[in-house]
């Protein structure tokens, strides 16, 4: 099966192009929501998360408190660097089973839609790297409208990747989604 990996900084696209290509019948892999699958594949994650963070970022029903966790981590470098320890290894094999099965349904194709592909080294494992880039400025108002985020927060976030300069370095294409 031929893997092509999608990526490009928050607020870049990705998604956009991602559901063109799967109006094309491609399979998609979205790591975004896989990241989110894996809480319930793999409970144990909570368990390392108060283990490294402690019960604050936890509410009454033992749930996350996402959107405060994560400012919190896109805040901290080093702290962010702890969760990605505690999260990437859940993530990439959860992937790499969907990529795995649509292998074994004889896809011909699958797009891994990645915002952190290069970061992780996961453009490695795929047969053709695709960026979607747009300017800073665009990427800032989306990202604040979309979700409802202060400029900070957004800078936080951006910040936290690699830049889209950086990214062009690794990829076989580009695609201005400005």
């Amino acid at each position: 099966m031929f893997k092509v990996g999608l990526t490009g900084g928050i607020g870049s696209g990705k998604s956009t192009v991602s559901e063109m290509f799967k109006n094309k019948g491609i399979s998609i892999i979205d790591a975004d929501i896989v990241s989110r699958e894996v809480f319930n594949i793999y409970p144990e994650i909570y368990d390392k998360i108060r283990k490294e963070f402690g019960e604050s970022f936890f509410d009454e029903k033992n749930n996350l408190k996402r959107r405060e966790f994560g400012s919190y981590i896109f805040k901290n470098k080093d702290e962010r660097k702890k969760y990605e320890a505690i999260i990437m290894p859940f993530i990439k094999k959860e992937i790499n089973d969907r990529i795995d099965a649509l292998s074994l349904e004889n896809k011909k194709i699958c797009i891994l839609d990645a915002p952190t592909l290069i970061e992780n080294g996961v453009h490695k494992e795929m047969d053709l790297n695709i960026l979607v880039s747009v300017d800073l400025e665009t990427q800032i108002e989306r990202v604040k409208k979309r979700d409802n985020l202060s400029f900070s927060e957004v800078m936080h976030r951006i910040n936290s990747q690699m830049t889209i300069e950086e990214k062009k370095q690794y990829v076989d294409f580009i695609i201005d989604n400005s």
